[in-house]
């Protein structure tokens, strides 16, 4: 054992470092544990990204968050939560991932690997499970998906100029990257299995994606999924009437979502709801369904990540440390 802890958050995401800020305010021994690094689902966001949220909703612990625009960029964003650890002297174990949890409340054994392939272990009387809602893209499960040509995360437009690129989806990422991708000076081209957008869309970008749509500046195929991607070109098929169009392409922008990792949940046999997604958890503590184990974040959300964001997951931090708390003196 390399040390022993009252709360081991598994996630050095934004909603697990306010878990480690409420815990270390308490005088609780806390480390965090990430198999990337500090907000690291952050670092997949596009380079040049601005959250929806304004600074002062995706502030944790009080401490300012002071940005020279209206809204913070991803950029600012990865600044400030740096800032934070390094404010509030947290523990963190970039590149460690843990591999299983073992033993009962006030007795667990964390067992994780770090980047050098070692094998360590830690013993915690709780755990945190702030894993994130971005560990796996929802693949297309299409032949051809494993073509270099295919992209699951999206970074800048750049390296698509003057190229055929497809975006699969219609929600904010594929729209915004669409966009983007369509002033860089790409041949764009947007494929979704519904007739429109998504609701969820920002406000002020819809007028902006329904007038390139109806110049024809974006090529949309609504009611259509792809069949098959090759490298020269992707077969796209209508939902009702099975009919087949192939279109010269080359690259994909698979902007379908992603999905959180639940093997740790099942590794200690946390219920996962399996419509939502959702594990199983009391939604004022954050407690799971196994006793001393808890939820943070967007893991709670289960399928839908947009219920849970920085602004409203922060919050949970400091509801598990007090039911922790509580337990420890009881």
């Amino acid at each position: 054992m390399t040390e022993s802890l009252d709360i081991a958050v598994v996630g050095a995401g934004p909603c697990g470092i306010a878990v480690g800020v409420a815990a270390a305010r308490q005088g609780l021994s806390v480390a965090l544990y990430d198999k990337g690094c500090i907000a690291s689902s952050l670092v997949k966001y596009p380079y040049y990204m601005t959250f929806f949220s304004t600074a002062e909703k995706l502030e944790i612990a009080d401490i300012p968050f002071t940005v020279a625009g209206f809204k913070p960029s991803r950029q600012e964003a990865l600044v400030y939560y740096r800032r934070v650890v390094q404010t509030c002297n947290l523990k963190v174990n970039q590149y460690q991932e843990i591999l299983s949890v073992e033993g009962s409340q006030g007795d667990f054994i964390l067992r994780s690997r770090n980047r050098c392939d070692r094998q360590e272990s830690v013993k915690t009387k709780y755990v945190v499970l702030a894993t994130g809602g971005f560990n796996q893209p929802n693949f297309l499960g299409v032949p051809g998906e494993n073509l270099p040509k295919v992209k699951h995360y999206y970074k800048e437009a750049h390296p698509y100029y003057d190229q055929d690129v497809m975006v699969v989806g219609a929600g904010n990422s594929a729209v915004e990257c669409a966009l983007e991708l369509y002033r860089t000076g790409a041949r764009v081209s947007l494929v979704h299995f519904e007739d429109t957008i998504d609701k969820g869309v920002k406000p002020w970008v819809i007028p902006d994606i329904n007038n390139r749509i109806e110049r024809n500046e974006i090529q949309v195929y609504w009611k259509h999924r792809i069949k098959e991607i090759s490298q020269e070109s992707v077969v796209i098929t209508h939902i009702k009437s099975g009919k087949t169009k192939e279109v010269p392409n080359d690259w994909i922008l698979a902007m379908t979502g992603w999905s959180p990792d639940n093997t740790l949940l099942k590794n200690f046999g946390i219920q996962v709801d399996t419509e939502t997604g959702i594990p199983h958890h009391d939604p004022d503590t954050m407690e799971s369904d196994h006793s001393g184990i808890y939820i943070a974040g967007v893991l709670a959300a289960g399928k839908n990540a947009n219920k849970i964001f920085i602004e409203n997951g922060k919050l949970h931090g400091p509801n598990i440390v007090t039911s922790v708390t509580y337990s420890l003196v009881t």
